[in-house]
């Protein structure tokens, strides 16, 4: 088993990473599923490393979990010291030469489906003994389970809130107006702008870019957004405007593998939307051997999309 010594006692390492998974997550059941593990099995390590320090590191509340003060103070002193054994890891795995071992990468949904396959599998050729593992979520999960070292890397939109996080600008892209097949804009002959949405039934995720834009043309116009449909990931709503239930702001990554039969991806002339991608990390003595093979991978791999022509 793998143990730190600490004023004589033994402190395991998966005990450490268990109390910092719940620290960052705030409650115990969203700390195992990021983990990957039973949330009686986390409750289990977390008391056996209160038992080991002598301290109740934290406690369960209705709101969730909140940190004792003996828990706040250990907590930055468990962070360093998973960092630390992270390192050392790292240092013998470059004695290998070849990149190995777990790497766990976030990413928003778009990103992952629209974007990673590709990078994925050229890099897999590249570093067959490198496990990715995959894990989607929103902008503020990823810096959370970034900031707790759930995950070593992440693509995501900017902007990013934590200043603990290091980010590269990857790309940046437009939205684009999608519509089902046949609607009267999918046709028009002039140039389509936001100010063409307002009226429009509109499939929309609540709080994202696009649908701040979508409600400000609106309010500019006085009118009220006629929201038929709000959904919380943007496959589902590029699977409501093909079923002709309204018209939506989508990434153009998303809209043009999406442009066909039954959507039209239309480029929007003049105060359109856009988000800018970047590879998200703690920083470069957080990450392993393996984790800069894959972060040089995707900067390599999108600056070769970035290269191609529209």
């Amino acid at each position: 088993m793998r143990h730190l010594h600490r004023i004589g006692r033994v402190v395991d390492v998966d005990q450490l990473r268990a109390f910092v998974a719940v620290a960052r997550a705030g409650r115990f059941t969203r700390a195992a599923r990021r983990l990957g593990t039973t949330q009686p099995s986390l409750s289990r390590r977390v008391q056996q490393l209160e038992a080991q320090v002598g301290a109740k590191l934290v406690v369960r509340t209705p709101a969730g979990v909140v940190l004792t003060s003996a828990g706040e103070r250990f907590l930055a002193h468990a962070e360093r010291a998973l960092a630390s054994v992270d390192a050392g890891r790292t240092a013998i795995e470059e004695l290998s030469g070849e990149p190995r071992g777990v790497v766990a990468l976030g990413s928003q949904p778009t990103i992952s489906a629209y974007v990673l396959p590709a990078l994925l599998a050229r890099f897999h050729q590249r570093a067959p003994d490198v496990l990715l593992r995959l894990r989607e979520g929103l902008a503020d999960q990823i810096e959370e389970r970034l900031a707790s070292g759930e995950l070593d890397l992440a693509l995501m939109n900017l902007p990013v809130r934590r200043l603990d996080l290091a980010a590269q600008k990857l790309w940046q892209e437009e939205y684009l107006l999608a519509v089902p097949a046949g609607h009267r804009l999918a046709s028009a002959e002039r140039a389509i702008t936001l100010a063409d949405a307002v009226g429009e039934p509109l499939v929309v995720v609540p709080g994202a870019t696009s649908t701040a834009a979508l409600f400000a043309a609106c309010e500019e116009r006085g009118t009220r957004p006629h929201v038929v449909v709000d959904a919380d990931n943007l496959e589902a709503v590029r699977r409501m405007v093909e079923r002709g239930l309204g018209i939506a702001l989508l990434p153009r990554t998303m809209a043009e593998a999406a442009h066909g039969s039954k959507l039209r991806a239309i480029q929007l002339a003049r105060g359109g939307v856009r988000r800018q991608v970047a590879l998200v990390h703690r920083g470069e003595a957080y990450l392993t051997a393996a984790a800069r093979a894959l972060r040089s991978a995707i900067v390599e791999g999108l600056a070769t999309r970035r290269a191609k022509p529209r």
